[in-house]
């Protein structure tokens, strides 16, 4: 079954223009409520959100959705996603809910959920959900109609157990930091995680005023954040996304530093500590350098599709721990159930300051290969697979890059293009290969 509503990450779209409109969620709230009450007589659900104008208006029609389904709501205000997962399970709840587009503007918005262990739902959830979605409403009485509360102290909660994965014995004093939260989720709770264990700390885009969520600030926007630890001579910087699942960290310096060097760094701290690291998860757009640095230390590398959900599919089947993605999606299962921007952060700063190395010492030992992307606008109804031409093309490519370099060609999930990236060692190599693509692209 084809799933109509949900994506990789929940459901998301433009706030006003199906389906995130105030009618279709109170709908889906309450065919989740009613798929949560297959199993359970009472279920009780936690809505957290990001900062978005919008999360009000939705907010309102997810706690009605639930509550006429005869499903408990509590409301927990803005709170970063990974968040919302941790109280989930430390709660007991049924379900957890975000409202949030991630790293999108503020025009846009989403609905994700999380199960009662804090993990992502599985596509048969999801199909359940849809199908009842298409059902007519069966609203519960009025005794059994559900009730909503507001927990106050979500955020001190979730602050604390961001700073239960930082070691006892090991403290940020002497650090200055700058948190930059994009004006999101984490904009109350990032600061003062920092500023708890010990770290003298510097806010930017921590200022939300509903409609400034990811604008030219963040991890997706990390410019902002270089210039501030610049002007501000801090040792490191911090940018989250929207909803604070993604991370990209600055140095002393203003180098920036990807999500595919921090899962490096993950896992080259615990083999630097004794630890057994098995594997590591990337992505199809992972770094090559990243699979080779890892392979020669012994550690197995495994490609996941693009999105967390599909890196921690994989992690589940091999039974791992470690895995990431280039855009800052880093998982540490040990640490938590899902991606987790704050926590991620925590785990680089420790190994700098157990070491007592920088960021760029430790990752001395690894170089990232020059990696090129060209978007090809395909037109409709392009069948990019049956190019013949492309095909040859790619063929030769590979032969010419050999060990020291790969070639991934897809289409986008979003747009009508074909993505073509090449990685080589050698950058102008890596241009040439790249344009010689999207040519036999285009001509077919």
């Amino acid at each position: 079954m084809t799933r109509q509503y949900f994506g990789t990450d929940g459901i998301r779209g433009t706030v006003g223009q199906p389906p995130i409109t105030p009618d279709f969620v109170l709908r889906l709230a309450h065919a989740v409520g009613r798929v949560l009450r297959r199993t359970e007589d009472r279920p009780t659900v936690l809505i957290g959100k990001d900062t978005r104008i919008s999360g009000y208006m939705l907010e309102s029609a997810l706690e009605s959705g639930f509550n006429s389904a005869g499903v408990d709501v509590v409301l927990l205000g803005p709170l970063p996603t990974p968040g919302v997962a941790y109280l989930t399970r430390a709660q007991r709840a049924s379900l957890g809910v975000v409202i949030s587009a991630s790293h999108n503007a503020y025009p846009d918005n989403g609905i994700k959920f999380f199960s009662a262990q804090g993990t992502k739902l599985p596509d048969t959830w999801e199909q359940a959900v849809e199908a009842a979605v298409g059902e007519p409403p069966v609203w519960a009485d009025s005794a059994s109609l559900g009730k909503a509360r507001r927990l106050d102290d979500a955020a001190g909660r979730y602050i604390e157990f961001c700073k239960s994965t930082f070691p006892q014995d090991l403290t940020l004093k002497g650090l200055k930091i700058v948190v930059d939260a994009a004006h999101g989720a984490a904009y109350q709770v990032a600061p003062k995680v920092f500023h708890e264990l010990g770290a003298e700390v510097l806010s930017i885009g921590c200022s939300p005023d509903g409609l400034n969520i990811n604008h030219e600030v963040g991890a997706t926007h990390p410019d902002a954040l270089v210039r501030a630890v610049r002007a501000n001579r801090a040792d490191y910087g911090i940018a989250l996304d929207g909803d604070a699942d993604r991370l990209q960290i600055v140095d002393a310096t203003g180098r920036l530093y990807n999500g595919d060097e921090l899962l490096y760094l993950m896992a080259s701290d615990r083999m630097g500590r004794d630890e057994h690291v098995p594997g590591v998860v990337g992505t199809l757009m992972t770094n090559m350098a990243v699979e080779v640095a890892l392979q020669a230390r012994g550690v197995k590398f495994v490609r996941a599709k693009v999105g967390d959900r599909y890196v921690l599919e994989e992690l589940a089947r091999h039974k791992w721990v470690l895995g990431g993605e280039g855009s800052g999606h880093l998982l540490a299962l040990d640490r938590h159930t899902t991606g987790d921007g704050l926590v991620s952060a925590l785990q680089v700063l420790q190994a700098c300051v157990r070491s007592g190395r920088t960021l760029a010492q430790l990752l001395a030992d690894i170089t990232l290969y020059p990696q090129v992307l060209l978007n090809v606008r395909l037109a409709p109804g392009q069948d990019w697979k049956a190019n013949r031409l492309l095909a040859d093309t790619t063929q030769a490519v590979e032969q010419e890059l050999g060990a020291s370099g790969r070639v991934l060609i897809r289409a986008s999930g979003t747009e009508p293009l074909l993505r073509v990236m090449v990685e080589a060692r050698d950058a102008q190599q890596a241009s040439t290969c790249a344009q010689k693509l999207a040519d036999a692209a285009r001509a077919g």
